[in-house]
């Protein structure tokens, strides 16, 4: 009973307070929903203030971009309609100009119209004039028209043909001044560009030996040393009582060669016998040919000559064991080659075929003693035999002028060939006869009556003659010069020509005192 009592008490004092809390809890609620209104609305109205601030920004940032563009354009327009203006004026003043030449023109052809007119009247005047004079002359001179017209072309004609003859005269003399001096410019900086080194070489080699008893053992029992060994290598052993030398003689370069080696080796060996004779004959020949390659594969390389036949190559290399008047035969070529080469690229040729006929143009020599002819015919088969072109062929064949150049390369291998030849102390009997040809240029001057001496100057080109002025006049000078000029080209023989200078001098001289 009490609990329900209780339980009654419980309930009605729990729905007024239930009713209170949830009333208190409305009332929360609707505060913080206005709250949240009031923040809500406060919100609304700073991101509506900010979005108008923005707006009046872009607004103004619009209307500055819109008066600046507005400015430019206002700018340009001025400098537009400023430009405009000036061209106005210019036209203007063009026109102007041009309105007064228009004038003045029109001034100078009514001029030139009446001077036309003036002159026309005045031609008139002088053709009846001259026809009077052409009557009166006719009548003086029984010519007829025609008769006169002949003898003023005739007149004319040879007027014409002595200013021809004294124009053709000094062409003559200005192109011999440009090629002379054009020729020696070429030669100078060909011969500049190219260095090779010349020895005197002979046809004989000389051993040493240790001691005068090796002489003994390289001869042998009976001589059976020294004729095993002549008869394998095909020189001659020269063995004299020069002490402690032994000289090999052959004309054949490569076989003395393989001589002079072969026996050096056995003196260094010291075992001389006929087998052993044979056997370094045999290797030195082997390593003789191989350096014969070698030297022919190094001088292509040097001079730039590619694609040539392995036997022409083998023959180039022979010519480094063979001389022409003491010159080495491989080093005149290698030099002919590099001259050619130089004289084609200054005068606008192919360099390259040059080297090659230069190279080439003495292979002939490397064969001349197993083959009948001279070098360079036997050269230009040689050449021909190996698929060289006929540019190269002909020019080999005429490089010493046996045949007539046929082309511009031939020509150039005759002066590269002479100048490579002719040098001073290129070849041995060169530098002699050099130096005779001087000696006689001098004593060719001398043997004129009224010389008082003589030079030979510029490597014989030029002879300097001073003569006694009390023998020889001036007219006499002239004479002399000729006199000289003519008894040398019939006494002498060189290269190119000789200048010849008379120099006639007369001093007065008087001392005070």
């Amino acid at each position: 009973m009490m609990s329900l009592i209780f339980l009654l008490i419980g309930f009605g004092i729990g729905i007024p307070l239930g009713i209170y809390l949830q009333n208190r809890k409305i009332k929360k609620a609707k505060e913080s929903a206005k709250k949240i209104i009031e923040s809500a609305k406060f919100e609304a109205e700073q991101i509506k203030r900010k979005q108008e601030l923005e707006h009046k920004e872009y607004l103004l940032k619009l209307k500055q971009d819109f008066e600046k563009q507005t400015k430019e354009k206002r700018f340009e327009l001025q400098n537009l309609e400023r430009r405009l203006l000036q061209k106005e004026e210019n036209l203007e003043r063009r026109f102007n100009f041009l309105e007064e030449k228009e004038k003045q023109l029109n001034q100078k052809l009514n001029e030139i119209l009446e001077k036309e007119k003036q002159v026309n009247k005045l031609k008139e005047k002088l053709v009846e004039v001259l026809n009077k004079e052409k009557e009166f002359l006719y009548k003086i001179s029984n010519l007829t028209p025609q008769q006169a017209k002949e003898i003023l072309l005739q007149k004319i004609e040879n007027e014409l043909k002595k200013e021809k003859a004294l124009r053709l005269k000094q062409l003559e003399e200005e192109i011999k001044q440009t090629a002379t001096k054009r020729a020696r410019e070429i030669l100078t900086l060909a011969m500049q560009k190219v260095c090779v080194d010349h020895t005197q070489e002979t046809t004989i080699s000389v051993v040493q030996l240790p001691s005068d008893e090796m002489k003994g053992r390289i001869i042998g029992r009976e001589g059976r040393n020294i004729r095993t060994f002549e008869m394998l290598t095909g020189v001659d052993l020269v063995i004299d009582d020069t002490p402690e030398t032994i000289t090999i003689s052959c004309f054949d370069p490569v076989r003395r060669e393989i001589a002079r080696v072969a026996l050096e080796k056995l003196i260094q060996d010291g075992r001389i016998h006929p087998a052993r004779i044979e056997e370094v004959v045999e290797k030195t020949k082997q390593e003789i040919y191989q350096q014969i390659i070698e030297a022919g594969k190094e001088v292509c390389l040097e001079t730039g000559v590619h694609n040539l036949h392995p036997e022409l190559i083998k023959l180039l290399g022979r010519l480094k064991f063979r001389t022409s008047f003491g010159q080495n035969a491989l080093q005149h070529s290698k030099e002919v080659a590099l001259l050619m080469g130089n004289l084609a690229s200054e005068l606008g040729l192919d360099a390259k075929i040059a080297k090659r006929i230069g190279l080439l143009h003495d292979i002939g020599k490397a064969v001349d003693h197993q083959i009948e002819g001279t070098h360079a015919q036997i050269g230009a088969e040689l050449v021909k035999k190996f698929g060289e072109s006929e540019l190269v062929i002909q020019a080999i064949r005429s490089h010493h002028e046996e045949t007539e150049p046929k082309n511009i390369y031939a020509v150039l291998a005759i002066i590269a060939d002479a100048i490579s030849a002719t040098r001073p102390g290129a070849r041995r009997e060169t530098l002699e006869s050099y130096i005779q040809r001087l000696q006689k240029l001098e004593s060719i001057a001398k043997s004129f009556e009224g010389v008082q001496n003589c030079y030979a100057i510029q490597a014989g080109r030029e002879i300097r003659v001073i003569v006694e002025p009390s023998k020889v006049s001036d007219q006499d000078a002239i004479i002399l010069a000729r006199q000289i000029k003519k008894k040398i080209e019939e006494e002498t023989e060189y290269p190119g020509q000789i200048k010849i200078t008379v120099i006639r001098e007369t001093r007065a001289v008087e001392y005070a005192k």
